[in-house]
Formats: C-alpha cells, sequence, structure tokens
C-alpha cells in the first residue's frame, strides 16, 4: 500500500468532547468517523485492525468446534414477548412497526432469534452438543453514547449460544469456552483477567468477565495480591472480617442515644469499633410492569424473571431499567456491621424479580412509623409488614451488637441475633481494598478494567420460555441447557488503546495495520525513492504488511503520522543512506536501530517481525 493512495485522513487537532485517549487517537488517526450519536464508520485502517481481531476470534472458536452463522439484525417482537424481555430491557431496545404494524426490535443480543433458529431443527440428543456463534452489528439505544467506540449504540460483537443435553456438558462447554477466550485475548497481545461476574437477572450457575486492565475502565475489579482469585466487585466476597478490639458486653436494654443517628457518632458515643454496630439501609425494590401484554394480546406475569443478557454490555454498558409509571415498589431492609457498605447488585439480587432498587428520603420512613438513623432488626417486621429484611450472611449468631431502637434518639445494647428467629442471611457487602482474600486468605487489592468478554450458563432459560425441546436417550421432552458467549469485537480497539496507547498515539502491536511503515525522508531525491521502493517491493514479496509513505509532506509530519497511527516499525530512508544507512523505529519503545543499507533481507525481517 502506497500512503498517498490510502484513505487516511489525519489530524493534529483534539477532537471535540473527546475524554478517553482511545477516542482522541481513532478519530485523530483516521480509523474511524462519526456518522450520527453513537454510531461510527469505520474507515481503511480501522476496518485493517477489526479485520485482524475479527480473524483471530474465527479461528479459535473454529478451533473449538463452534458453527458460524449470522442471525438477521431484525427481530421480530413476539420472539422478545414471549422471552418476557420485551418491557424489562427497557428503553434501550430499539422498537419499530412495519407497513403492516407487525412490531420488530433491532437485535441488541439474539438469545430469542438463536433459540427460534435450533427449535425443531434439532429433535434429538444425537444432535447435542451445538455451539452456534456470529460475528455481527448489534444496537442499544443508549441513553448517553460516550467515549467513541467504547459505548456507542452500534457495535460489532461476536456472540456464542450452545446447546445441551444436560448440566454437566454445559459445565464442559462453558470451561472449553473459557479456554478459548484466554487463547484469544493472549493472541491479541492484551494484559487481561478472568473475573467471578454477576449474572444479574438472567440467573444462572456461572458467569464470568475478561476483563482488560486499564486504569480508565468503567469496571472495579477485586484481585487477590497472592492468588488467582479475581472478581467484578459487584459480586466479589472477602474472608470473614474479625477485629481485635473487645467486643461491647452488656446485657439487652434500651439505651438512650440522643441526636446519635449516624455509625460515625454512634461508635463514638459508646467508643466501640464500628464492627459491633448493626447497620440498617432501606430502599424501596422496583417491579416491573409490562406494556408488552397489551402488544400482543396476552397475558405476561411482569414478575416472573425477564431480563437483558449482559453479554449484550460488551458493546457497551447499559443503563439501569426504566422505571414506568406503572412500576410497583416494595419497602426492603438489609442489614450489615456498620464497617462495612452495602452492594447495590447483591442486594437487588436478593429481592426476587426486582429490576432497581432505589432510596426512601426520611419522610417515607417517618410515613411507616420508623425515624431515619433509629432502624433496628427488633421488631421491624412487625411494624412495617415489610416482605423484604436481609441480614448480611457475616452477622449470622453474631451478639454483642448495637442497633437502633425503631424509636427516635434510642438505641438497644446487648443484641444477640442467634436468640431471633426467621432470619434470613445474604451476602450483602461491598469488599473493600486490604479486606482478605476468600481463597488464600491474601490481600485484596481494587484495580479497575474493561469489559471485553462475558460466558454464562443460561441453563433453560430461553428454552422454557420459547419452548425448544428435543428428545432424550429414553425418548422423553427435555428442554435445551444453554449457554452464551460473547466478545465486544469492536470495544476491542478502544480497551487496546487504553492499555497500550502512550502521549505520541497509538501503539497495537501486532495488530498493527501494517508491520513497516517506509519513510522517505525527501520524495525528491531520488536516491532515496528508488531505494524505497526497491525495500518496498522485496518486503512485499516477503509477505510483510508494508506501507510506504510516498507523500510530498514534510518529513516530521510523517513521523507523527507514524507514530500517531501506530505501525509497528518504521524504516526511514533518509539523509543517512549517502553514508550507506538505514534506520529503524520500533513503535512500542520508540527504539532507534541504526542499520547498514544492504542489510540481507532476512536479517531485516527478523528484526522488524520480533
Amino acid at each position: 500500500m502506497r500512503f498517498s493512495k490510502l484513505f487516511a485522513i489525519t489530524s493534529k487537532e483534539e477532537p471535540k468532547d473527546c475524554v478517553l485517549k482511545s477516542h482522541k487517537y481513532l478519530i485523530r488517526g483516521g480509523f474511524i468517523k462519526q456518522i450520527g450519536s453513537g454510531i461510527y464508520n469505520f474507515l481503511p485502517l480501522g476496518k485493517i485492525i477489526l479485520n485482524k481481531v475479527i480473524k483471530i476470534i474465527k479461528e479459535e472458536m473454529d478451533k473449538s468446534g463452534a458453527n458460524e452463522l449470522s442471525l438477521g439484525f431484525v427481530t421480530p417482537a413476539e420472539l422478545w414477548i414471549k422471552s418476557q424481555r420485551y418491557d424489562k430491557y427497557g428503553k434501550e431496545l430499539l422498537k419499530f412497526k412495519d407497513r403492516k404494524e407487525n412490531p420488530f426490535v433491532l437485535g441488541p443480543t439474539h438469545e430469542e432469534a438463536i433459540v427460534e433458529c435450533v427449535k425443531g431443527e434439532v429433535k434429538s440428543y444425537k444432535q447435542l452438543p451445538l455451539n452456534l456463534y456470529q460475528i455481527n452489528l448489534k444496537f442499544r439505544d443508549e441513553i448517553r453514547p460516550r467515549f467513541g467506540l467504547m459505548r456507542g449504540r452500534e457495535f460489532l460483537m461476536k456472540d456464542a449460544y450452545s446447546f445441551h443435553a444436560n448440566k454437566e456438558d454445559l459445565d464442559r462447554e462453558f470451561e472449553l469456552m473459557e479456554a478459548t477466550y484466554k487463547s484469544i485475548f493472549r493472541r491479541l497481545g492484551v494484559d487481561f483477567r478472568v473475573v467471578e461476574a454477576d449474572s444479574g437477572a438472567i440467573g444462572g450457575s456461572g458467569s464470568k468477565e475478561f476483563m482488560l486492565l486499564a486504569p480508565s475502565g468503567e469496571d472495579s475489579i477485586v484481585i487477590c495480591q497472592k492468588c488467582e482469585y479475581a472478581a467484578n466487585i459487584e459480586i466479589a466476597t472477602r474472608a470473614f472480617k474479625r477485629v481485635d478490639s473487645p467486643a461491647p458486653k452488656a446485657e439487652f436494654a434500651k439505651f438512650h442515644t440522643p441526636n446519635v443517628s449516624n455509625i460515625k457518632d454512634l461508635s463514638e458515643f459508646f467508643k466501640v469499633d464500628s464492627y459491633y454496630l448493626l447497620k440498617c439501609v432501606a430502599k424501596k425494590a422496583v417491579f416491573a410492569s409490562g406494556e408488552s401484554a397489551k402488544l400482543c394480546g396476552t397475558s405476561v406475569d411482569s414478575n416472573k424473571s425477564a431480563d437483558s443478557t449482559d453479554s449484550a454490555k460488551l458493546g457497551d454498558s447499559t443503563d439501569s431499567a426504566t422505571i414506568t409509571n406503572n412500576s410497583t415498589h416494595e419497602i426492603c431492609f438489609f442489614f450489615l456491621r456498620g464497617c462495612d457498605e452495602l452492594s447495590h447488585t447483591k442486594a437487588l439480587n436478593a429481592i426476587p424479580n426486582a429490576i432497581d432498587l432505589i432510596d426512601l428520603d426520611s419522610s417515607e420512613l417517618e410515613a411507616i412509623g420508623l425515624p431515619a438513623g433509629f432502624i433496628g432488626a427488633y421488631g421491624l417486621r412487625n411494624i412495617t409488614n415489610a416482605k423484604y429484611i436481609f441480614f448480611d450472611r457475616e452477622l449470622e449468631d453474631s451478639a454483642d451488637l448495637i442497633c437502633g431502637a425503631n424509636e427516635r434518639d434510642y438505641h438497644f445494647v446487648g443484641v444477640d441475633l442467634s436468640k431471633f428467629q426467621g432470619l434470613e442471611y445474604r451476602d450483602l457487602l461491598e469488599v473493600k481494598e486490604g479486606d482478605l482474600c476468600p481463597k488464600c486468605g491474601g490481600t485484596l487489592g481494587l484495580t479497575k478494567g474493561i469489559e471485553i468478554g462475558h460466558i454464562f450458563k443460561l441453563g433453560d432459560r430461553y428454552s422454557r420460555a420459547l419452548e425448544a425441546s428435543f428428545l432424550d436417550k429414553d425418548g422423553k421432552a427435555k428442554l435445551f441447557e444453554m449457554g452464551c458467549y460473547g466478545i465486544g469485537v469492536s470495544r476491542i480497539l478502544p480497551a487496546i488503546l487504553e492499555q497500550k496507547a502512550d502521549e505520541s498515539g497509538a501503539v497495537w502491536g501486532d495488530l498493527a495495520p501494517f508491520e513497516v511503515d517506509i519513510v522517505i525522508s525527501n520524495i525528491k531525491n531520488e536516491a532515496e525513492v528508488e531505494f524505497a521502493n526497491n525495500l518496498y517491493e522485496n518486503l512485499k514479496k516477503c509477505g510483510i504488511e508494508v506501507i510506504i509513505d510516498d507523500r510530498d509532506v514534510r518529513f516530521g509530519s510523517k513521523m507523527a503520522d507514524f507514530e500517531l497511527i501506530g505501525f509497528k516499525n518504521a524504516i526511514i530512508v533518509g539523509k543517512a543512506l549517502n553514508n550507506g544507512k538505514i534506520e529503524l523505529v520500533r513503535r512500542k519503545t520508540l527504539e532507534k536501530l541504526q542499520l547498514d543499507s544492504n542489510i540481507p533481507l532476512q536479517d531485516l525481517l527478523e528484526l522488524v517481525r520480533l
């Protein structure tokens, strides 16, 4: 490729409204161009890199035994209504009608479509297991598209769906896909971690995210400094916390605590570690009621699990489900130690079928007879008739606690939870840096990551909703056990730059659009031009991806573009040619090597392929 013939328009100017360096470099380097809010065209340089990523993914997926297909970008709404996701997904699901008033959606994910594809075609257990994948466009009507390809509305995704006769075979495929994904990301040359993740409303017994480590990542990851334990902070656990300070020994009694309504003041008032204080967080659980029943004329139970699979998140992160005017609410209470904080995700997962948790104000608490800052466990259910009261699992059978007395300016001391009946315990707390690893006892730390892959065990969630079954070896109808496996293909490009790019521009490593950029210092110097053209032809014959910068522009501009675009190497043909020298510059380190101009071609090949 000759640079003069390449449609690559680079820019020195910083694009407006770009926060992340990846967004800036992808636009300035001529990789992408915005055509609408959250919608980008891939220009030739961007498409070259995208194709390299796709090639690696395809090779590894094919090696795993998966079959590639291509599902329609448009899906009949009827399938989403059957799966009960039509309402639950929220406004991110773009809905429209054709000229015959038939409802459709633009697919942000394709569980329904793949089940409909397999349904009736795979009739026997002898046709299983089956893994089908596609690399295709998705669309999510993101409310705040930003960060370029990192959080757009249209995105390219690799999504795979597997079908199995039993859970054991699903477990086997899940492990195979985890190994396949590791191979993909190693070949992409990125520093990543496999982390335990939240399955959300999708349910299932398995969910793992593949996180590319980068300071700009939106996801917080808990990583053990000693072993391989890693988890998304939303579901991370720790070894049970212990403290050395003595417990406040007291007989059960009500104690006057005037104007002491927060944990800090309560700790100081009793001069005890906040570990021994019982904190209550009150929330309102939101439950959806749907419009899909009106659309199809059938009854839909809005309290059934109806989720948006997090594999769609690989294109972008979605906002929480839309809360409509028809939503219903239930007040719920979560108790944990005063030194801990409530995890929103864990609390939400404790409430069956809830789509969100929102805060209450003091007036709402007062209306049900509870003074803010003094809520306690004793008698709470009788006062409120609340369905949902949960205690963090680390509190189970704990004694010597202090908690609110459900009366203004009063607390109970000497509280012993082992004497309470019917308490429900859940994992509710959010892990903090410095907590201890649940597996090895090592110290846990926090880092940031960008999600580039996510794998799930779906079970029969979709096969049941869409009535997709097969005949087992006894001739009985059984629902498919399913798994799904997503990679955010277009998101990988900005993610790599967030991890590797420097102050000068993009760094791609082996994914660079060209291995070698031959830079002619002076296009009017015949000797330089002739040498560069001969070198260009010889490298092409050897299978090297090479571009020759034959533009009639300043040498400084050519080198600036080399650094901005991130070609893997530059070979500079300039004045030093008079002394029998050329220069090799490695983009990753900007290291410069002086070479003899008559260096054997084989030796040069070894250098550029390092």
